[in-house]
Parts: C-alpha cells; sequence; structure tokens
C-alpha cells in the first residue's frame, strides 16, 4: 500500500520496509503469541521519488532520526498488528510532513519593555529580602 504524504508526494509501498515484533504493549495473554509492534523503514536517500532539494530538506531536518540514510518508526500501541501497521504508517507520513514544510519567519529580536523589567527587578528585591532575613543575625 503507497503512503500519500501529501498531493504532491507519494512514497511507493516498494520502497517502504517492515518488521515485526512481540509487543510490550497491551494484548494481555494474546501479546506473548503473537507480533503485534511494527517498525517501519524508508530510505530516504535512496528514495526515487523525492526531488534533489526534498532529500536535502529532509536529510538535514531529519538528521538525529537517520541511521544510514534510514528513517525507521515504530509503534505498539494498539493490540492488532493491522492498527499499529496504520498507526506507523501515519507516523512516517507526519514526520515526512514536516520535514518537508517550509521553515516559519524568522525570529525578530524585541527588547523587554520598561514595565517587565522593573517588575523583574522588584521580584529580585523582595527574593533577596525574604532571604536576607533567613540568616542569622551578625554580631558587630
Amino acid at each position: 500500500m503507497d503512503l500519500e504524504v501529501s498531493r504532491s508526494l507519494t512514497i511507493p509501498a516498494a520502497e517502504l520496509g517492515w518488521r515485526f515484533s512481540r509487543s510490550s504493549g497491551p494484548g494481555g495473554q494474546h501479546v506473548n503469541t503473537s507480533d503485534s509492534r511494527v517498525e517501519l523503514f524508508w530510505n530516504v536517500e535512496a528514495s526515487l521519488v523525492l526531488s534533489d532539494e526534498q532529500r536535502r530538506m529532509l536529510l538535514s531536518r531529519l538528521g538525529k532520526r537517520l541511521v544510514s540514510g534510514v528513517v525507521t518508526v515504530a509503534s505498539s500501541e494498539r493490540r492488532s498488528q493491522l492498527r499499529n501497521r496504520e498507526a506507523a504508517l501515519e507516523k512516517l507520513a507526519n514526520l515526512v510532513r514536516e520535514g518537508l514544510a517550509p521553515p516559519g519567519p524568522k525570529r525578530r529580536a524585541t527588547k523587554p519593555t520598561k514595565g517587565s523589567q522593573r517588575r523583574r527587578l522588584e521580584t529580585k528585591g523582595q527574593r533577596s529580602a525574604t532571604k536576607a532575613q533567613r540568616r542569622r543575625p551578625s554580631h558587630d
């Protein structure tokens, strides 16, 4: 089943890899006998559906999540393998969507207002007075 990330990007099922294992999550007695935990992996570096620009963006933005150019997503929240497969596909789609999203607006540097500076110094003074009262009186 192909994974539709956006209208312009669909990852073919041939590029997706699956691995199944026993889940530590919910399932009762059934959990010890079925491989309901799902790992979904996709090789970003070798993908044929990405443009060079998209590949560069994903490799830089997902750098910490990649191992040898492969992004892996795991799901074991649901009891059935099918539901975990659907959850893993959704997680990967969201991850790729976020990786390809245009960057937000640049932060504009601002100065703290006069009022906020005054309030900060007042609280600092109050805290200092409180701590000064806790000290032992000095014998001069």
